[in-house]
């Protein structure tokens, strides 16, 4: 990252794209203003941005893209609040405020040989997908790659086209799945909450790394399937990226004990989160 006189100065981005993936979530496609900014701007998967709207404010997103795609950075985001409710109305040219990135990251190059096995519910897709695509990006290096993602309902599924892209990739098993009530008359998937369609997938856990995101409930009843499988806390990772205040510790917001998560995360394993007090 480029050192900068403020660290709270965002840089100005256009926004190239505007896509609705649900009723309330779209994703957006940004590129540096400043040309040379943008040439020298490099991420690692799984890091996040401060994405901003002069007037509104600031949040915190995953950059959603690979880190293998240049020229441009995604971000995808669910409408909730003052900050969202403004990025929804943005259009093609607009101007937006972005840093970073902050964070950690995914530890691909420790994945490489492993199986790869990610689970996802509802608005934890965008995290996945960049992780998702630097692995068929580079299949060669990785062995099985298994996704289940789910949803309460069939059009809250996001990035619904991309699903049915990797599901065509060598060795990849997409299952995807919706709440009891959440399907429609044509859905041919799972239906059930995503633990339970993961215990009922029968992945092999050999060999195997975890990266699971979602809703916290849909965490909590997710790891014990994992333990189950055979899959040690050392090997199950998920991102506490919804912690995030500032990005880059000082204002405290996200610490967990001696941790600042915006700084040492967002990317924990298991067996670190264990390590923590229990507010995370």
């Amino acid at each position: 990252m480029r050192p900068m006189t403020n660290i709270y100065q965002p840089d100005l981005m256009e926004v190239l794209d505007v896509q609705q993936q649900t009723a309330d979530v779209k994703s957006v496609r940004v590129r540096f203003r400043d040309e040379a900014r943008g040439d020298d701007f490099h991420f690692r998967v799984g890091q996040f941005g401060m994405f901003s709207l002069f007037g509104y404010g600031e949040s915190t997103f995953n950059i959603c893209s690979s880190s293998n795609w240049k020229d441009f950075v995604e971000f995808c985001f669910r409408r909730t609040g003052r900050v969202t409710e403004a990025l929804w109305s943005l259009e093609k040219n607009d101007t937006i405020g972005f840093r970073g990135p902050y964070g950690n990251s995914y530890p691909m190059d420790k994945w490489v040989g492993k199986n790869l096995i990610f689970l996802g519910g509802g608005i934890a897709m965008p995290p996945l997908r960049c992780a998702i695509w630097y692995a068929l990006e580079n299949r060669d290096q990785f062995g099985d790659i298994t996704i289940v993602y789910g949803a309460r309902r069939v059009q809250d599924l996001v990035f619904r086209q991309e699903l049915d892209r990797w599901a065509e990739y060598d060795r990849v098993r997409v299952v995807c799945c919706v709440d009891p009530g959440g399907e429609t008359p044509d859905w041919t998937g799972e239906v059930g909450f995503v633990p339970a369609v993961t215990e009922r997938a029968q992945i092999p856990a050999e060999n195997a790394v975890a990266l699971v995101i979602g809703p916290p409930v849909m965490i909590k009843f997710t790891l014990p399937v994992l333990a189950k499988m055979g899959l040690a806390d050392r090997d199950i990772y998920t991102s506490l990226e919804n912690r995030m205040k500032c990005g880059v510790g000082k204002c405290g917001r996200c610490n967990c004990g001696p941790v600042y998560v915006c700084k040492e995360g967002p990317v924990f394993t298991l067996e670190q989160l264990k390590s923590l007090p229990n507010d995370y």
